[in-house]
């Protein structure tokens, strides 16, 4: 065992005498299982990440040929980034590049391989420390989906309610919630498809369709998939109301824990705090997009609008859930959203800002893949996952099932041209998530709000761990700022610095002045 994780775990001991504990789980597998949850996930766009047949098409075979890059399983070495989790969209036979909609839960796209590479990974994968967890697509499913072939042949088909189809009353005329068509033909029928007409919605007050999916993840989960990312959480229920996700989120977490007492569940609920709070009653995890939304404006425009007081309150609310068990999910972009250097503007400083920030945080950070370089895309879906960028030009494991739009020209967004450059995007990334799984306050800490001298073009807050303490700046603006630090929090030795600092204590206090763009963690 790691000195790294001994030390983890002593901590974390400590914390399961003061936290709640299932009476009926003996201390160490409380332990393991508070632990085990904590780490940085990487998202990965298959299709677009590595290939490894040759074929320009992403696949599994080169996910295994680079996981080093992810992490090479030795805590001692810091040339890999360092994750410890990755998040893989999905990998079923889909007739779309992007796989959201599925024709066989219990296959891999021969595209991307067999299921024999899929086990392959995993356990490559976990030889190195790496968690997968793999998308879960419970919404809908393809409209070629055997399902929904026998569904649309008529009220006889095998399966017709594993759908939702238009009664005589019914309004087949009515938006959605994003005035999209929603009722589609089949025929004489209309079904119901909140996405696309080729997604048609699965009929979720349906028994059977419940028992399929508890089925399909005990497929994966015995293959040796470690989570799922449950895709489009809060919408199984869009066309009526009356009935709560959050329900059957409930039933399938009870499910599967009891196969697997250790899985880790993060859902994708798009929506104000407000209506995330109640599925942390069944996931470990939620995407935070309230601070991707609120956070990025902070960076460009240099001015903080109060990000601690925010997530203090979400904090709050969601621990109501939980016991105060809710791990947060922050990330800065992901494939449905603009890249977070698009966002930006191409400003490499404020690239490096946000890394920082959001990487400093509680909870466990997802990264898009790309999101390390710099890589850029917008608008069109297919923009925001152009082939990622290992060599400035081509060579082995380069995709290329699409050209690239973005990120092209003389500044290459690439591994080849960020690895050796030890100020590079790429390098920040390695350090500060080294430091936060080397660090057990940023690691496992509560966010705690530190007065700093009110100034409002520097974020500050403190993360606490039983008896660790870790004080984190930045100055967000293009000038040079101070920071006025007084009593316990007037830390002055230097974990970690990015950019130009310098102190001047006196008895009690600390002045921190701050280049631009510059962050410093100190203990």
């Amino acid at each position: 065992m790691s000195k790294r994780r001994t030390v983890l775990l002593a901590l974390v001991l400590v914390a399961c005498l003061v936290l709640p504990l299932d009476a009926a789980a003996s201390v160490q597998d409380q332990l393991e299982l508070f632990a085990g949850k904590h780490g940085v996930f990487y998202q990965i766009f298959v299709r677009s990440f590595a290939d490894g047949d040759g074929d320009g098409v992403g696949d599994l075979r080169g996910i295994i040929q680079r996981l080093d890059y992810l992490n090479d399983g030795d805590p001692e070495t810091t040339t890999d980034l360092g994750v410890t989790g990755i998040w893989l969209t999905p990998i079923h036979p889909s007739p779309t590049y992007h796989k959201y909609d599925v024709v066989d839960y219990y296959a891999i796209d021969p595209e991307f391989g067999t299921l024999e590479d899929f086990q392959e990974l995993l356990q490559e994968a976990h030889n190195r420390g790496i968690k997968v967890i793999m998308d879960l697509v419970c919404n809908h499913t393809s409209s070629q989906h055997p399902w929904f072939l026998s569904a649309r042949k008529g009220p006889e088909g095998e399966y017709r309610d594993f759908y939702i189809w238009a009664g005589p009353d019914t309004q087949t005329t009515r938006r959605g919630p994003w005035n999209q068509v929603v009722w589609h033909p089949a025929g004489p029928d209309y079904y119901y498809g909140l996405f696309w007409s080729e997604m048609p919605s699965l009929n979720w007050a349906n028994p059977e369709v419940r028992a399929e999916f508890k089925a399909v993840a005990e497929f994966w989960l015995a293959q040796g998939v470690d989570g799922f990312r449950l895709d489009a959480a809060k919408h199984l229920f869009e066309h009526d109301p009356s009935q709560k996700p959050v329900d059957w989120w409930l039933e399938f977490s009870e499910h599967v824990r009891a196969l697997k007492p250790d899985i880790y569940l993060v859902g994708e609920v798009w929506d104000s705090p407000h209506v995330v709070e109640p599925y942390y009653a069944a996931f470990d995890s939620c995407f935070n997009f309230t601070l991707a939304e609120k956070l990025i404006p902070i960076v460009r425009f240099g001015l903080d609008t109060g990000l601690v007081e925010a997530l203090l309150a979400q904090y709050e609310r969601f621990s109501s859930s939980t016991q105060g068990w809710a791990i947060d999910a922050p990330f800065l972009s992901n494939h449905d959203q603009d890249r977070v250097m698009s966002q930006l503007f191409g400003d490499w400083n404020q690239a490096k800002m946000a890394a920082a920030i959001y990487l400093t945080l509680p909870g466990n950070p997802f990264i898009y893949a790309g999101e390390e370089i710099g890589m850029q895309g917008r608008g069109d879906d297919e923009n925001r996952r152009e082939p990622f960028k290992w060599y400035d030009q081509s060579g082995p494991g380069q995709t290329w099932w699409r050209p690239n739009t973005f990120n092209t020209g003389s500044w290459q967004p690439s591994i080849e041209s960020q690895d050796a450059d030890p100020d590079s995007l790429l390098n920040h990334y390695r350090r500060l998530i080294h430091l936060r799984l080397d660090d057990p306050a940023l690691r496992l800490g509560r966010l705690v709000a530190v007065d700093h001298g009110e100034n409002p073009r520097i974020v500050a807050y403190g993360r606490e761990w039983l008896e660790e303490r870790t004080l984190v700046l930045h100055n967000i603006s293009r000038q040079e700022q101070q920071a006025v630090l007084e009593g316990e929090w007037a830390f002055e030795d230097v974990l970690f610095s990015a950019g130009d600092c310098r102190m001047e204590s006196s008895s009690g206090s600390c002045v921190v002045t701050l280049g631009p763009y510059t962050t410093v963690i100190l203990k």
